[in-house]
């Protein structure tokens, strides 16, 4: 059976909604979604730091003085077939409800998480909203780029605390002073980091192959053995790239995803 126009414009819609606990990053990952979307050319920031502009996010006069998300945003951009529209939602308990509301309209949600601190006090709160609904959930370590936790660590504790299973798509390489990038398992791929190009598009250096001979120098031979090693324990929870693939379909509950 043909769908309608008006259907077959329905079906290409995605819904997600990005959440955390306060400061853990939400809008400035919004910004970067935005950006590779190609729906900005710029990427602003929380507070304008380190740029000539705001997060588009962050739109109220309030929300641009004091740094933080107080109502949902709501931005629209094309990907591929689909029309994605992405909600920024306030991340702070007094602005709470309006989350909470927000999340009976989404198809998924990406839940970042502050690699420094883990799971916190909202984290857990919203994750209990999000699994009411069943809502799939993409999990975002952020900030690599600073002292962080043992990542095996983080991992552990999203499934104690959250009771979830997670299956890593990427894999930090290093972090802080040290952050060379990520490492992804499922294409073979190295993703090394440049420091302070985020505000636009930049070309991204990728390393093909994880016993790639150019991998070791361009992290460095101890990092490169460290992510060999590492990587032998996590094997075991990888998931099939078609669950990956199957948003906003019902099958994954968590994947973890480093920055």
């Amino acid at each position: 059976m043909t769908l309608s126009p008006y259907l077959q414009e329905v079906a290409k819609r995605r819904t997600f909604a990005i959440i955390s606990h306060p400061d853990a990053g939400k809008t400035t990952i919004t910004e970067k979604v935005l950006l590779f979307g190609q729906a900005i050319q710029t990427a602003g920031t929380v507070k304008g730091r380190g740029s000539s502009q705001h997060a588009k996010s962050d739109w109220m006069e309030m929300e641009k003085q004091r740094g933080i998300s107080i109502t949902t945003s709501v931005m629209q951009f094309p990907y591929h077939d689909c029309l994605v529209n992405l909600l920024d939602t306030p991340g702070h308990e007094d602005f709470s409800e309006d989350t909470y509301r927000t999340l009976t309209a989404v198809d998924c949600c990406l839940m970042v998480i502050d690699a420094a601190k883990g799971v916190e006090d909202r984290t857990r709160k919203l994750m209990e909203v999000t699994r009411l609904r069943d809502t799939p959930i993409l999990t975002f370590m952020n900030k690599l780029d600073r002292d962080i936790r043992d990542p095996m660590e983080l991992l552990d504790e999203v499934e104690n605390e959250l009771k979830i299973g997670c299956a890593p798509i990427t894999w930090p390489i290093g972090c802080g002073k040290l952050f060379k990038g990520v490492y992804h398992l499922y294409k073979d791929e190295t993703y090394l980091y440049q420091t302070g190009k985020g505000h636009t598009i930049q070309e991204v250096r990728i390393v093909k192959g994880l016993n790639n001979p150019d991998l070791d120098a361009a992290v460095g031979e101890d990092l490169a053995q460290q992510l060999r090693d590492e990587l032998e324990l996590v094997q075991g929870r990888r998931m099939s790239s078609t669950k990956i693939c199957s948003w906003p379909g019902k099958s994954p509950r968590s994947s973890s995803e480093p920055r």
